[in-house]
């Protein structure tokens, strides 16, 4: 007589979903029903529909490409947003190539503060642009007295593009950056053998291969640009589409079809351009042997060679620093107007700041708190729900969330009053009006980010260990909180971190949904300084609070992330 012993078959970590599960994929389906879809859907039902009738109708768009001022604004949002691009390549491409492909020193702290403009929302860049290039400017009164001549860096569109350029150019520095290093140096050896160097070599070899991060950055550059809100404004551009519709609603109201018919033409634009950038790259190989090794290494420059280096780095440098250098310098002038420089130095606007708007930093601590917290807990539920379960439909919830970045903030705010300004309170205050709603906005417009974050980090985790609790006997809520969270801990911190520091400047949404200073941001407490000449200095303080605050952030983000990295690599 023989025995037999055979092995029970492992027990599958995915299986279809508990009641636990299903349940938790139903809740994120209703937040996210209830805060991203129906706004974005009513702002959509809106300018599909007649006024008065309620019926179907595409008299709204044929109004607005009938106006005049409407399409000016399309088309000068569409050239602003080309021409940033355009003009944001031309500062990252000599950056981003040098610092890659040759032995240059220096090029690290080249590449950190070519990531410094995007810790300053642009708006609050502008007015300091503008005390710097304006038409009585610095640069402008310093070329006129000894040259003559001004030049218009700051005159209407001009302005925009500059301003614009200068912040969401690290955007394309980062992605061609590792884009260049990526690629298969032995490609660029093979070119050099059979003839090709120099531009030749980068136009027909180099830049062709590091085309996806290129084409990625600047398309994002584009959207950012095409959505933005408050530089215009600022700079007194009304004829672009972001400032047109949120001049219609606040002008004339929530029940004028021709804001939400702009808001669809902003979301529209937004997916055409993602989807224009990915049919580029489509039905090309870019794939090289080998990641960012073989061939070539950094090659060491000929000394004039390092002079036009080092004369092109330091003139974009200087560019891109100056709207923080203008900042800082209007945050301590007494009065600077038709003068290089301030006529003198004060720290009374700072005084000020502290004494009158501390509301301001209060609430955006909060707002920005309560907004990161959203964040991540539901970043973390879709990426466990993705990662981990079979439950149908789980990628939807992963899409859904995602696409909050394809809505630019005015279409938000807009969808948010439209949705929940006749929602009443027992008090009878409209639910729109309320500080809790903002904070919801802030959350859904920065989810992307820290869904993103947390995705990752749960990718990182092997599946095994989770087995091997529930093998000991713990219940899968108890595996998730003991195991799986604690070691998602870098992934979640750094998405909070980023929608924190991203939720902190938000000022699209912002502006469309505070209805008194008791409960204004930061975001929204700059706006209102810089409006006029006299709140441009404590404005510009409080600016600096708010870059101190988002580097901040980000510097505690990269500390959070790199550390994460090494505590994986030295547990594996």
């Amino acid at each position: 007589m023989s025995l037999a012993f055979t092995q029970a078959p492992a027990r599958r970590w995915r299986v279809p979903g508990t009641t636990g599960q299903i349940a938790l994929a139903l809740g994120l389906a209703a937040f996210l029903l209830a805060f991203l879809l129906v706004p974005v859907g009513s702002v959509i039902y809106v300018a599909f529909t007649e006024k008065g009738s309620g019926d179907f109708t595409l008299i709204n768009f044929a109004d607005f490409f009938r106006t005049d001022l409407f399409m000016r604004s399309f088309w000068n949002s569409f050239y602003v947003s080309a021409m940033t691009v355009v003009l944001a390549s031309l500062f990252a491409l000599p950056l981003a190539y040098i610092t890659t492909r040759f032995e240059f020193r220096g090029a690290l702290i080249i590449q950190t503060l070519g990531f410094v403009p995007l810790i300053m929302p642009p708006f609050v860049g502008a007015v300091a642009m503008q005390l710097l290039f304006g038409r009585n400017g610095s640069v402008n009164l310093l070329l006129n007295e000894y040259l003559g001549f001004r030049i218009p860096f700051m005159e209407g569109l001009n302005g925009v593009i500059f301003v614009q350029a200068i912040h969401y150019f690290p955007f394309i520095l980062i992605n061609l950056s590792t884009a260049l290093r990526n690629i298969d140096r032995s490609m660029e050896e093979a070119a050099q053998n059979l003839g090709s160097s120099g531009m030749r070599m980068f136009r027909r070899i180099v830049l062709p291969l590091a085309m996806p991060g290129y084409v990625a950055g600047a398309s994002l550059v584009f959207v950012k640009v095409f959505d933005d809100l408050a530089t215009p404004l600022l700079l007194n551009v009304k004829d672009m589409l972001a400032p047109q519709a949120y001049l219609r609603v606040t002008s004339i109201g929530i029940a004028d079809p021709m804001g939400y018919v702009i808001a669809v033409v902003l979301i529209v634009v937004s997916v055409l351009a993602m989807w224009v950038s990915a049919l580029a790259l489509k039905g090309r190989d870019y794939a090289t042997s080998q990641r960012g090794g073989g061939g070539l290494a950094k090659r060491r420059m000929r000394p004039w060679e390092q002079v036009v280096a080092y004369g092109v780095v330091g003139l974009i440098l200087t560019l891109v620093l100056a709207p923080h250098i203008g900042l800082l310098l209007l945050s301590f002038a007494t009065i600077w107007s038709f003068s290089p420089l301030p006529d003198g130095f004060t720290l009374a606007h700072y005084g000020r700041v502290f004494g009158e708007s501390s509301t301001y930093i209060k609430n955006t601590l909060i707002y920005a708190s309560i907004a990161g917290g959203i964040d991540v807990v539901v970043g973390t539920a879709i990426a466990y729900l993705v990662l981990r379960t079979k439950l149908i439909g789980r990628h939807w919830l992963d899409w859904a969330a995602t696409a909050a970045l394809a809505v630019p903030g005015v279409v938000l705010g807009i969808g948010y009053l439209r949705t929940f300004y006749d929602i009443r309170m027992p008090d009878g205050t409209p639910l729109a009006t309320m500080w809790i709603v903002l904070v919801i906005a802030l959350a859904i417009r920065r989810l992307p980010y820290a869904l993103r974050a947390c995705y990752a980090a749960l990718q990182q985790i092997s599946v095994s260990l989770e087995e091997a609790a529930e093998n000991l006997g713990a219940t899968k809520p108890r595996t998730v909180r003991r195991i799986v969270v604690p070691l998602m801990m870098g992934g979640i911190l750094a998405g909070f971190v980023t929608s924190f520091a991203t939720a902190a400047v938000e000022l699209s949404a912002t502006l469309m949904l505070v209805q008194s200073n008791a409960d204004a941001p930061l975001a929204y407490g700059l706006y209102v300084f810089m409006q006029s000449a006299a709140g441009r200095g404590p404005g510009a303080a409080l600016g600096v609070i708010a870059v101190v605050l988002v580097a901040a952030c980000t510097l505690l983000s990269q500390y959070i992330i790199d550390r994460n990295q090494k505590t994986t690599g030295a547990a594996r």
